[in-house]
């Protein structure tokens, strides 16, 4: 018996050494794509999250300078915590990491700032890889299809990469390919992730993230399906045909799939690049403008919204036949479809808020999920203090005490600022998203909270509330009428403008006399 467990013995550790040299030397698997190791590794940093918030904040006396300071540090060691096991799932995980990452205002800052190395550390597929994938998909070769292929993308995601190529025929493309192991692993990484967030919850009950997971679940099936990217692209590209500094890539479906997407180059800077900006004359305020327009276009009037404006996926450009400055609007994965009820009253709540309602800021807020809450709720969506949210969201730039003093709130309310999002509609998640990009962009170009966005936001919500009022008009007198409100209404914001850009023109006048006055003159 001895003999034979022995043999036994000896023969399994032949065999696990083969196994393990086998892994060893195969370049094309990878370990950390296993599922035991994988959930191991998901399992084993929430137990040590978990443990951490539980011991090291237990003797301290809550609220006191001591607690803060050792609640940021607790913040910053999960943080990495929580990056790394996103960099080494990959994935699901690193999509996640990304969007927490985007919650500026919403999460404390030790996460947002640790989570926002995602976007540049998103992993690489293989040649090997994207060749397997390309023939899989297209059933043939890339040397069969392209003229020139470059190996190294021109950028990685976390669910796919995008390399740079030639057709057959001269047309230069961008390839779209999605990393191969995704497709299997993202339905268990999602069951992961509920089982983990439930877990958390029954030691911490004040946080609820299961909007977190809830998102992903409904998201991630529809992004990855490039097919629904591509029509997504050619939905907003119609949509917004009107806006002539507006370049969405166009889709070559010939040679696209579930997987692979092929589509126009463009070439561009990131949106939030201004040394590229400056070299080639490039107004970072006209930039800012056209984003704004955007936008407010796709939020307040048609409720179809791009919902992942990060910098790499939003490129500014010299038009090649006019000259004139040109957005680059790119990854059309994750978009937001609203209701014209949630639309409707989104608008109401802007206008409320860019006019300083405070009766209807309350009531719309409300009638959005806030309940009690929605004072956070205003500066939540604002990312401005409360008293800035009084005095009137336009009167005054955001400053760099108010700012901190809104991240350090995100803190400070993390439990509330979890259970407001917990309970408003689902449209609302990837808007708080949305904006807080677009606010990164902002404030990276140094035009944050300009009195021109608000404007434009507001001639937005005139017109798609007038639109919605004039379809349930029966009667020719009471649209012809809600016409000549909206009119007088965009007039006078057109007069506003016209005052703020007066009184900045005389200001800038002031302003050069007097130092005129006080420089000496040189002859």
């Amino acid at each position: 018996m001895a003999r034979k467990a022995l043999k036994l013995a000896s023969w399994t550790g032949v065999a696990l050494a083969a196994s393990g040299f086998y892994l060893y030397s195969n370049k094309y698997l990878d370990p950390n794509d296993f599922g035991a190791v994988r959930v191991g590794r998901a399992v084993a940093t929430t137990a040590v999250i978990s443990y951490d918030y539980l011991t090291s904040l237990r003797s301290v006396p809550y609220g006191s300078e001591e607690y803060l300071q050792l609640r940021s540090k607790v913040h910053l060691r999960s943080a990495r915590r929580l990056c790394e096991l996103c960099c080494a799932n990959r994935g699901t995980f690193i999509k996640v990491g990304q969007h927490l990452g985007a919650l500026d205002y919403l999460l404390p800052e030790e996460y947002t700032s640790t989570l926002k190395v995602l976007h540049s550390q998103a992993p690489q597929s293989s040649m090997h890889e994207v060749r397997q994938v390309i023939r899989e998909d297209l059933g043939k070769e890339i040397h069969d299809l392209f003229v020139s292929f470059d190996d190294t993308p021109l950028g990685a995601a976390s669910l796919a990469q995008v390399h740079k190529a030639v057709l057959r025929d001269g047309r230069t493309v961008a390839v779209k390919v999605q990393h191969p192991k995704v497709q299997s692993q993202s339905s268990k990484d999602i069951l992961l992730m509920e089982v983990l967030v439930l877990a958390v919850k029954q030691l911490f009950p004040e946080f609820e993230f299961m909007w977190l997971v809830d998102e992903a679940k409904k998201n991630l099936p529809l992004e990855l399906d490039f097919r629904n990217e591509g029509r997504n692209a050619e939905k907003v590209a119609q949509m917004l045909k009107d806006f002539d500094f507006l370049k969405v890539p166009r889709i070559y479906w010939e040679l696209s799939t579930k997987r692979v997407l092929l589509m126009e180059f463009v070439d561009g800077g990131q949106v939030n690049d201004r040394d590229y900006m400056e070299r080639n004359k490039i107004d970072v305020n006209e930039i800012s403008r056209h984003l704004g327009k955007m936008y407010s276009e796709m939020i307040f009037v048609n409720g179809f919204v791009h919902c992942d404006p990060h910098p790499g996926n939003v490129l500014v450009r010299k038009c090649p036949g006019t000259g004139k400055a040109e957005v680059v609007l790119l990854d059309h994965g994750l978009y937001q479809v609203l209701t014209d009820e949630f639309r409707l009253d989104y608008c109401r709540l802007w206008q409320s808020l860019i006019w300083t309602d405070m009766e209807k800021v309350k009531k719309y807020s409300q009638r959005l999920g806030a309940g009690d809450l929605y004072p956070l709720f205003a500066c939540m969506l604002t990312a401005r203090s409360w008293d800035s949210v009084n005095r009137g969201i336009g009167q005054a730039p955001v400053t760099a005490t108010e700012d901190a003093e809104i991240r350090n709130n995100a803190a400070n309310y993390l439990p509330q600022i979890s259970q407001l999002l917990n309970h408003v509609p689902r449209q609302m998640l990837l808007l708080f998203k949305t904006n807080d990009l677009l606010r990164g962009i902002e404030a990276a170009l140094g035009t944050r909270a300009s009195a021109s966005s608000f404007l434009n936001m507001s001639r937005c919500c005139i017109r798609a509330l007038a639109a919605h009022k004039k379809k349930n008009s029966r009667s020719l007198f009471r649209r012809t009428q809600i016409s000549f409100r909206e009119a007088f209404n965009l007039w006078q914001i057109n007069l506003h403008e016209l005052i703020l850009r007066v009184k900045a023109l005389r200001l800038a006048s002031w302003v050069l006399a007097l130092l005129c006055r006080l420089l000496p003159t040189s002859y």
